[in-house]
């Protein structure tokens, strides 16, 4: 079945009153049918007290329930059905003019009469028997006369503010969707147009209130090569308003949307599901909305109303019995058919449009003798045997997902491998594949309807699959400053005491001057001193040639020295300073960008870097061995491509570098690896970058060297130390973009 929109299937019921009215009239059937048992004689309509209208038909004999029937709102019209009677009126219509009632439209067709009351304005009916006398009331619904002649099929968008300036459309485009979907786009002067939307027969109107539309923009679009639902779009205007007829085809359903100006109608294809008594992708029900009022009727009689009202072909199990009363107003066809079987114990069974009811007990022993039949039939079906050439999948593989038992076929082959069937399995009991990888075809011996679940399968799964470059960058900064001041001091000197005593100090003991006093003469020996001389005092002072240091605290490679020596050459005194200073500032960029291509959902591994020997030394027993450490750049990553054009990828990277030599305790030395890694999963679009990891460190030395309480004397502490001020920074960052390979043919000539 293909369901008509909305609106059309609102007029279907009063075209298949028409039909019904044609089709009895082109039969020959008089008003008097001879097969009939029954036959309405007269009827007279009458108002009650209350103001309600009442309609009066005499049978010729009683009726055993009142008569079937259903309303529609739009036109509205109510429909009654009386069973095994025939028309005895000598007429088929009758005006009326009542407030509420315009006509009645009486049509035989076989045993059936049906009753068509047209009205000015939607009404709800009760029907009751009295003797041979059937009396239908009409009451006015609920909401009041306004709500009651409001169309129900506008929908209102957005509500028009009363005296507001007039509004204006600026452009009226069309794009396609996706995914096949048709977008009318419009454009307003601004959002407070009021909007609304209605469908009308396959056509869907958007009226915009009190709105003009400029000259330029009356027109028609043929928008049928687009290959969406929507065929033609026409824009005019309609006294103060402008409006947009869009003409769609097929099955289609829309939504509307406005963000600020702009105002979008899109048009979505359905795709037909027999299964299902509606089309459309929104949930719940959405079949034309309908009233019934049944009061103990024949469930087989409602059946066949909601087949008139929906078109259906309803096929009711003789073992649908019994009589129901129901009073249902204003809810969807599709909620009326499934209370019905909810209350009776039914079920349904739909195949495009033949609709099957029966018991639910009734229908499942039916689906298991047809499942039983259908396993001895597949048991007793002879096999076929077809090759299949698989281009872009592995034989193997794909011979293992057909069935769960795999076994080795020698007779098949080298190399050849047989699959059968079991639980579980794609295949048959009796089928068996085999693949033969040296030509990639697989052969299937099985049923017809089996070959055909692999034909299919081999349509879906035998693809190319895509590929996924992921290009990664390692990017490794280092900045480090350094500052180290140093000093070097030595004082040597010498003196005597009353002329009696004589002395000196200077760098070390060994290098300290001697002073000898004969009489009133003192002498300095200049002699290289033996300790026996030094204690005696019988040397003459001495100087050695390296500096005679009582501070000696350098800098290791200045980049600056300063040296100062002071000496008195009467009495020997000497004093040496020496200043180093070394300043040092390193920066460096380290860029790493492993980079590799594989496919959809595979694997990929790539690796750089080295491998570290190292000697383990042996034992008595035991030679020694060389073994190897990696220090390797790696990237593992295994990508997966969304149906959005994203990729998703699980990533593993790691950066090693050799670090320290670490003894060990045989003697030997092992090196120690300075690894940096990140693992993750990420998901990122085709094409972009995304920081998927860092490390920053950040190292601060301040060392200082000193002279005890020398050293920390306020300025003059400085020629009594060394100090040492370094920064290490360190930052890792990992940056990662995928792109998707394009498919494309390259032509050789």
């Amino acid at each position: 079945m293909s369901p008509l929109p909305p609106a059309a299937a609102r007029l279907r019921p009063w075209c298949a009153m028409a039909a019904f009215a044609a089709i009895a009239l082109a039969a020959g059937i008089g008003p008097a049918v001879a097969q009939a048992p029954n036959s309405i004689d007269a009827l007279s309509i009458s108002k009650a007290s209350s103001g309600r209208t009442v309609v009066k038909f005499t049978l010729k004999s009683p009726l055993a329930n009142p008569p079937a029937g259903f309303s529609i709102n739009n036109p509205p019209r109510i429909a009654l059905d009386f069973p095994d009677t025939g028309n005895g009126l000598g007429r088929t219509a009758q005006e009326v003019g009542d407030p509420a009632l315009r006509s009645l439209n009486v049509v035989q067709a076989g045993n059936r009469t049906r009753v068509v009351f047209n009205l000015n304005k939607p009404q709800s009916f009760e029907a009751q028997i009295e003797g041979n006398t059937v009396i239908v009331t009409l009451a006015e619904q609920g909401g009041g006369a306004a709500a009651a002649t409001a169309p129900p099929t506008v929908s209102r968008f957005a509500e028009a503010r009363p005296g507001e300036s007039t509004h204006a459309l600026r452009d009226v485009d069309f794009r396609r969707g996706k995914n096949g979907e048709g977008r009318v786009v419009v454009d307003l002067s601004d959002s407070t147009t009021g909007i609304d939307i209605r469908q009308q027969g396959k056509s869907l109107i958007v009226d915009f209130v009190n709105t003009t539309l400029p000259r330029n923009l009356e027109r028609r679009l043929d928008v049928a090569d687009f290959a969406t639902p929507v065929t033609t779009i026409d824009t005019f205007a309609q006294g103060g308003n402008a409006r947009i007829v869009i003409e769609p085809r097929g099955l289609w359903e829309h939504s509307a949307y406005q963000a600020d100006n702009r105002f979008i109608v899109e048009i979505k294809p359905i795709q037909e599901d027999p299964n299902k008594l509606t089309q459309g992708t929104r949930a719940g029900y959405k079949g034309e909305k309908l009233s019934l009022n049944f009061q103990n009727v024949e469930v087989r009689a409602v059946l066949q109303v909601i087949a008139d009202f929906t078109g259906l072909n309803i096929i009711t199990s003789d073992t649908v019995t019994g009589s129901l009363t129901l009073r249902l107003k204003d809810i969807p066809w599709d909620q009326a058919l499934d209370i019905i079987m909810q209350t009776k114990g039914l079920d349904m069974r739909k195949n495009g449009n033949v609709v099957l009811i029966a018991p639910r007990e009734e229908l499942a022993v039916k689906e298991k003798q047809q499942l039983e039949a259908q396993q001895q039939i597949s048991e007793l079906e002879p096999l076929v045997t077809e090759s299949f050439q698989l281009n872009y999948m592995r034989v193997q593989d794909f011979a293992s997902m057909l069935a769960s038992n795999r076994q080795q076929q020698f007779g098949a082959g080298a190399g050849q491998t047989a699959t059968t069937g079991g639980q579980g399995s794609i295949l048959s009991k009796r089928g068996v594949a085999i693949g033969d990888p040296r030509t990639n075809i697989l052969i299937v011996s099985d049923t017809p309807s089996r070959l055909e679940e692999v034909r299919k399968l081999i349509r879906q799964l035998d693809t190319p699959v895509r590929q996924v470059t992921i290009e990664s960058r390692i990017v490794i900064a280092d900045d480090k400053f350094s500052r180290q001041l140093g000093v070097r001091f030595g004082v040597q000197t010498g003196f005597t005491l009353q002329n009696r005593y004589a002395g000196g100090f200077g760098g070390s003991l060994s290098t300290q001057p001697v002073v000898h006093t004969e009489g009133n003469t003192v002498t300095r020996d200049t002699r290289t001193q033996t300790p026996y001389e030094l204690a005696s005092g019988l040397a003459s002072a001495g100087y050695s040639d390296s500096p005679q240091l009582n501070v000696n605290l350098p800098v290791l490679n200045p980049a600056g020295q300063l040296a100062l020596t002071l000496i008195n050459l009467g009495s020997g005194n000497l004093i040496n300073l020496e200043l180093s200073a070394l300043e040092a500032d390193s920066r460096g960029k380290v860029v790493s960008s492993p980079r590799v291509v594989t496919q959809d959902n595979g694997k990929a591994s790539i690796e750089q870097g080295t491998e570290i020997p190292y000697v383990t030394p042996g034992t008595a027993n035991n030679p020694a061995t060389v073994q190897f450490k990696k220090a390797v750049l790696r990237l593992d990553v295994t990508p997966q491509i969304t149906p959005d054009n994203r990729v998703t990828m699980i990533v593993e990277i790691r950066k090693d570098s050799v670090g320290q030599l670490v003894p060990t305790g045989t003697g030997g030395f092992i090196p120690a690896i300075d690894t940096k890694n990140v693992t993750t999963q990420i998901t990122v679009n085709n094409g972009d970058t995304a920081v998927i990891g860092g490390i920053y460190e950040e190292v601060l030395n301040n060392d200082v060297n000193k002279v005890p309480f020398l050293g920390d004397l306020p300025i003059l502490g400085y020629l009594f130390k060394q100090t040492n001020k370094t920064i290490e920074k360190t930052e890792l960052l990992i940056f990662l973009t995928p792109r998707v390979v394009k498919e494309s043919v390259t032509a050789v000539r």
